[in-house]
């Protein structure tokens, strides 16, 4: 498994194009069940998205940090803390974007810094992937077991002894990471898509997805230096994945199954999920040869994963900045529409009044077709953007 690993460009590949569908919808109302996320508890397939990415990102550190490491400690040190930084930076940049925004009497103005989320998909990207990175340089492949270990299992210590008097420690409010979150942060820069100052993406769950990267780490690690047939690594991917299955349901019996708070057993259903596709991946791609359209796809979008991703949350927010009336609210107030919204409700809606869900992913299928044909001029120009 020296050199690249096409498998691993489509695993990448795979897990930035469901993030693309799943986050681009055309109407959050309208969902197939395995598009949404869950309440709180529990996993649909949507909830694999993201940790399926960072396990790529721990892919991609098996691959680049040996090269980086031959050129000593002060610089591995100092290209780990740009990257995080680059990609930390990128990430609030995208929670700004696009600067402004419309008010109430209609006119552009600079949008409130003071209510800036900090946090997010980038954000946690960033600071998992420098922590990660940081603790391979400084105790390579042996620290990298122990420190996934410990904290999952720190985690889950400290979600049970830090949590609110009398609460359940896996409740919104009960839960530690919320008030830690809100000390550190801020209330003002927290998410509040549950209707209170809370963040998927904080600094407290950040912990165990570390541990996530570090995990994709040690399976691309092992891939690289076994030096057996292929078919052995094959195996060797699916009885992980099996194991990993069962002890996630096995401890979500006392740490449920969470995304937005991240639990260590999320951790290792996603981690065994991700495994059995990877090993599915490198029997058909690198054993069997099966390329064709979808790998070049797939592998478009894994080549330039952060042009295509910033692009697909950057796009919209410049959009919505267009807008014309749309006849009057149910208050009698002036109501406005914007470019995407039109798009869906004049195209697509109407061609599933049968089913709106159906509708609702043809548009998000349709955007996905839009940031493919990106990733692939990228890739046939051979545009590849790294930090």
């Amino acid at each position: 498994m020296n050199g690249r690993v096409v498998s691993l460009d489509v695993f990448r590949g795979a897990a930035v194009a469901l993030m693309i569908l799943v986050n681009n919808p055309g109407s959050w109302k309208h969902l197939y069940p395995p598009l949404a996320h869950a309440e709180w508890h529990g996993c649909t397939t949507t909830d694999l998205v993201f940790p399926f990415f960072l396990f790529a990102v721990g892919n991609a550190l098996a691959l680049t940090a040996p090269m980086r490491l031959q050129a000593g400690a002060g610089v591995y040190a100092a290209q780990v803390l740009r990257r995080t930084a680059i990609v930390f930076g990128i990430g609030l940049a995208l929670n700004a974007a696009p600067f402004v925004r419309w008010n109430e009497a209609g006119e552009l103005v600079l949008r409130h810094w003071e209510t800036l989320r900090v946090m997010g998909v980038l954000q946690r990207i960033a600071l998992a992937w420098g922590v990660a990175a940081a603790i391979v340089g400084l105790w390579g492949t042996r620290g990298a077991r122990w420190a996934a270990a410990l904290l999952l299992v720190g985690y889950w210590a400290l979600c049970v002894a830090a949590a609110a008097p009398g609460a359940d420690p896996y409740s919104l409010e009960g839960w530690f990471g919320t008030a830690l979150d809100r000390a550190l942060l801020g209330p003002a820069h927290l998410y509040k898509g549950e209707g209170v100052p809370f963040d998927p993406e904080g600094l407290a769950s950040t912990l165990p997805a570390v541990a996530q990267v570090l995990l994709g780490y040690l399976v691309a690690d092992a891939l690289r230096d076994a030096g057996a047939p292929e078919a052995r690594a094959v195996v060797r991917l699916f009885v992980a994945g099996t194991l990993l299955l069962a002890a996630a349901y096995a401890w979500q019996l006392v740490m449920p199954l969470n995304k937005k708070i991240w639990t260590s057993s999320y951790v290792l259903l996603t981690t065994g999920c991700a495994l059995l596709l990877l090993a599915l991946f490198v029997q058909k791609v690198e054993i069997d040869g099966v390329r064709g359209a979808w790998t070049r796809a797939l592998e478009a979008f894994g080549k330039n994963a952060l042009v295509v991703f910033v692009a697909s949350g950057f796009v919209p927010r410049v959009l919505a900045l267009v807008r014309w009336p749309d006849g009057l609210d149910e208050r009698g107030l002036p109501r406005h529409i914007t470019p995407l919204p039109w798009l869906y409700r004049t195209v697509f809606e109407p061609l599933t009044p049968f089913d709106p869900r159906l509708g609702s992913l043809l548009f998000a299928i349709a955007n996905l077709a839009a940031y493919w044909a990106l990733a692939r001029w990228l890739d046939a120009k051979r545009i590849y953007v790294r930090v």
